[in-house]
Formats: structure tokens, C-alpha cells, sequence
């Protein structure tokens, strides 16, 4: 999931640093320290890295499986992890080898070969979950293994390759332990990475011990860590106030980070530039009211991210008009420049309705996940579009893996969803959410934008890549198969007995559990 500087490097403002608040945990692991319990709401879709694509899932996998490459904390160049070294064989970019370290052993002692490696791509791509990462390697032609050596063959040149290869869709599965045609059923886990799971209950915990054998960039983790998952943003605020979890991260409540006094409260808050961002996605599928463009160009003149940004979500996030978030190149101000105009937007929306010969009120239905910040959120963009007299909302929740298999199986016509960057690449935010294999399953495909997409894979230097970009991104803004409404900062809040917190994400789909320890 990101060597030029493209990435904005991690940011850390440490607020407050102060000594105090006992925090309520549970007893001492077996290695006489207790574990450290770190709090989020992101939910894991499955503990299978062939069949799922959504951040609690990749933030479990980059602690328990080990790819080829990994990124280190705010880098945009990978580096080897499970490999010894990775290098492209030919100047067109179509041909990548690696080598793996001598040694490797799963967590189980099973030897881990070249063979599990060709093993969990072939599968991967042969699965083709609905709600997996096989989109992600849509290029990949094939994969061969001879010794130590792995080596994939590409459909067309792809210099982002080896970051797609450092993410969660990159993880190493014992060929031993997962069935080639189907996904793995139950909680088992069989990987190579820094962390063995002990323990797991779906939507509740996962512990995480240090794993002996592990042999990779990281080294052996000095603590155990204890993931508590909690329903929504409330309930992890809830919990941080009380000292039921020594680390919070995704998705505090805005209420909580916007108001956060360093004299009033212990422990810190860090707070790093990241690359999250929110999105109203259209399905076009025949029958949904979005299959017209004009009704989502019109949606498009009418949603004002202002009340969004400030009121839903206390000024936490910015306004965003641009698929490629700040910081990344090609960000651009596309929807702004094509939608924006200080005049009567109702008018403008009902005379562009009128003129594609489309009936109003057009009646559609959101779906959001479930969570007072997202039913928020889902409030205020109903309220924006039925005050104009055009659109009639329903919303509908779910919990995250409902939610996921409905708007995957064309459930919603609109649904709000959020992305975060696999790599720090602005490949990251075409290939995966506007390529004809995106992961978005709204059915959007352009062949402009494919060839474009192309085009900015051909370069290794990706500087040069930026008109290109933000051409993909004028294209998009015309289409309007998604929305961009804000861009999110990165915020993690740790109780004054822990260290590292400050390393845990940069907004990226690795979570660095590893980096964490007691003082």
C-alpha cells in the first residue's frame, strides 16, 4: 500500500505526554507482563487474506502473515520482509523476481518455500473473493517458483508492483493449511509474521503474542497485544475515558480528538498527516436511478462538504474535491473546478435533471455503515438533497460485513464508504476504485480510464506520472461513479505506560503493533 517524496511523511505532533490514570486491565500473559490493549472500531471481514479487502482485516495481516516486502513508517519504498532481496529483470517492468531469506519457517514450524509464496498468489487470484484483494493484482499474469526464487510475470508494465506486493493482498499462507479453491472456514491462522493469534472472538478480540520463529525487517516483538473491537466511535471513546484500553486508533470520535486538552487529560495524542478518505460511491447498475449520469452530476452540484466537515464531523476532516487525496501527486481540485460556482445550485441541478429528461423527485436509497458518526453523516446528506425539492433519501445501515456484501451485491443505490491506501501511491486511488476491476463492485468502467491507468504504471519515476493523474481525475469528475466529500487526519491517542504509538499507522493498511512496548 506507497522513491520520491510523494507521501507526506508521518507527522507527529505529540500533545501531551503526562503520568497518571491507572488503566483497568486484565492479568499478566504468561511471560509475567500484561498484554497491551489497543482499541479500534475497524472491523475484520475475515481472517483469510484470500477473501478480504477492508483495513480491520489488513491491519490483523500485517501482524500475522509476512509478504515479500514490507513498508516501514512513512516510506513509499518497500522493503524485503519474508524476501532477501526483490528486483524488476527487465526495463519494461513486466518481470519481478524475489528471492526469499534462507530459513523461513511459519509460526506452526513449517518450512516456508517459494512454492507457498506461488502457492498464495495462484490462489488468491484463483478464489476471486467478491469482497477480496484479487482486483489489486488484476495485471499479474503468472507466477513460478525455483528455489528460493519467486518470479511473476505482468500483463503490462507496473512500477507500483512492488508496493502491491507489500500489502495484505501480498500475504504468505501454509499451502498445507489453506484449501486452493475455497477460503479457509473458523478463526485459525497459520502465518509467518511478527505475531502468532492465541486467542480470537469475532467483533470482540483478537490476542496477539510475539512469534519466535519469525525471521524478517521487523525483528520479534517485545510485547503481547490484546485488539479490542468496539461497535462504533462512541463506544471506543467510552472505553479510552475509562481505561479499558491503553491505545485508541480508528475511528475516534471527532468530538474526542477536536476537544482533547493535554492539561486536563493523561497520556498523548499524536496526530500524523494521513491519506484517508471518504467517498459517495454510485452503483450503475441497470435499474438504479445512478445509472444516469446526469442524476449524479447533479448530486455532484448539490452536495455542499462544508456542514459535513464542521457540523458531522467537527472540523477533523477537510473538504475534499479530489479522488487523489493531498499530499500525493495528482491531487487536484477536479469536482471543485467543474462543479462549484457561486450561484443558485438548485436551480442549476433541476434545469440539468430537466434537460436529460429525468423525473423528480428522484427517489434512491444510501447505505452507510452502522455508527452515529456515519448515521450522522448519512443525516446531513439527505437533509442537503431533499431540501432542494429533486432527490428523496432513504438510508439504510448494516454492520460492516452485511454492509459489505450489500452494496457488493448492488443493494444500495449510493452508499458512503471509506478508503484507505494500501500503498502511498496515487495508483492507489485510480486502480483499486475507477479500474475496471475496482473493489468498489459499483460496475463503473471507463477505457480512457484503464489506458490512463496504464500509462501511469509505466514509470518508475512518479514524478512524471502526475499530468496523468490528474487527466484521470478530470475524466472522473465528468463520470462522477464516486464522489470525494473529505480527507481525514490520522489520530491515535496512548495511556503514559506505552511507547511506539507514535509509529502504529501512517495512514497506510500496515498497523504496526510490533512498535509498541511498555516504558
Amino acid at each position: 500500500m506507497r522513491s520520491l517524496r510523494i507521501w507526506i511523511p508521518l507527522l507527529c505532533i505529540v500533545i501531551a505526554l503526562a503520568a497518571g490514570a491507572g488503566f483497568q486491565l486484565q492479568q499478566p500473559d504468561g511471560g509475567g507482563q500484561r498484554p497491551i490493549a489497543v482499541g479500534t472500531t475497524d472491523a475484520v471481514g475475515g481472517l483469510d487474506p484470500a477473501g478480504s479487502y477492508d483495513t480491520g482485516s489488513w491491519a490483523l495481516y500485517s501482524n500475522l502473515f509476512q509478504s515479500l516486502l514490507t513498508l516501514p513508517p512513512g516510506s513509499a519504498a518497500p522493503i524485503p520482509d519474508a524476501a532477501e532481496s526483490c528486483r524488476f529483470l527487465d526495463p519494461s517492468l513486466t518481470t519481478y523476481a524475489c528471492t526469499l531469506r534462507e530459513g523461513l519457517t511459519f509460526a506452526n514450524g513449517h518450512p516456508l518455500t517459494a512454492q507457498d509464496v506461488r502457492y498464495s498468489f495462484k490462489r488468491m487470484l484463483g478464489i476471486a473473493a467478491d469482497l477480496g484483494p484479487a482486483s489489486l493484482f488484476s495485471g499479474l499474469q503468472r507466477v513460478s517458483a525455483h528455489g528460493r526464487t519467486v518470479t511473476f510475470g505482468l500483463r503490462h508494465q507496473d512500477a507500483t508492483f512492488p508496493m502491491k506486493l507489500a500489502t495484505g493482498a501480498g500475504a504468505i499462507v501454509d499451502r498445507s493449511r489453506y484449501p486452493g479453491n475455497r477460503l479457509r472456514p473458523g478463526a485459525g491462522v497459520d502465518g509467518s509474521g511478527p505475531y502468532t493469534l492465541a486467542a480470537y472472538t469475532p467483533g470482540l478480540r483478537a490476542l496477539l503474542k510475539p512469534n519466535p520463529r519469525y525471521r524478517g525487517a521487523v525483528g520479534v516483538p517485545r510485547s503481547t497485544i490484546e485488539v479490542r473491537y468496539f461497535q462504533d466511535s462512541e463506544h471506543l471513546a467510552t472505553a479510552w475515558r475509562r481505561g479499558d484500553v491503553e491505545v485508541a486508533h480508528r475511528q475516534l470520535p471527532s468530538t474526542l480528538t477536536a476537544s482533547y486538552d493535554p492539561g486536563k487529560q493523561s497520556g498523548r495524542m499524536t496526530e500524523a498527516a494521513g491519506a484517508e478518505i471518504r467517498t459517495l460511491v454510485f452503483d450503475l447498475r441497470p435499474g438504479s436511478p445512478m445509472a444516469r449520469r446526469e442524476v449524479r452530476q447533479a448530486i455532484a452540484v448539490l452536495v455542499d462538504r462544508g456542514p459535513i466537515t464542521t457540523h458531522v464531523h467537527h472540523s477533523t476532516v477537510e473538504p475534499l474535491y479530489s479522488l487523489i487525496p493531498q499530499g500525493l501527486a495528482g491531487h487536484t481540485t477536479s469536482f471543485f473546478d467543474r462543479y462549484y460556482r457561486d450561484d443558485d445550485t438548485r436551480s442549476r441541478a433541476r434545469a440539468m435533471l430537466r434537460d436529460a429528461g429525468v423525473r423528480t423527485p428522484v427517489a434512491f436509497t444510501y447505505g452507510h455503515r452502522e455508527g452515529a458518526a456515519f448515521a450522522a453523516e448519512a443525516a446531513e446528506l439527505r437533509r442537503q438533497l431533499e431540501a432542494t425539492g429533486l432527490f428523496r433519501v432513504r438510508t439504510v445501515s448494516a454492520e460492516w460485513q452485511k454492509f459489505q456484501k450489500g452494496y457488493a451485491g448492488g443493494a444500495y443505490d449510493a452508499y458512503g464508504l471509506s478508503w484507505v491506501p494500501d500503498f502511498p501511491d496515487p495508483d492507489n486511488f485510480t486502480t483499486p476504485l475507477v479500474g475496471r476491476a475496482n473493489a468498489l463492485h459499483n460496475t463503473y468502467a471507463n477505457e480512457r480510464i484503464d489506458q490512463l491507468i496504464s500509462l501511469t504504471q509505466r514509470h518508475g519515476d512518479r514524478r512524471k506520472t502526475a499530468g496523468t493523474f490528474r487527466e484521470i481525475q478530470n475524466v472522473i469528475a465528468v463520470d462522477v461513479p464516486v464522489l470525494p466529500l473529505w480527507q481525514r487526519k490520522d489520530y491515535v491517542l496512548a495511556g503514559p505506560g506505552v511507547a511506539g504509538s507514535e509509529h502504529l499507522s501512517d495512514g497506510t493498511g500496515v498497523w504496526r503493533l510490533w512498535l509498541l512496548s511498555r516504558m
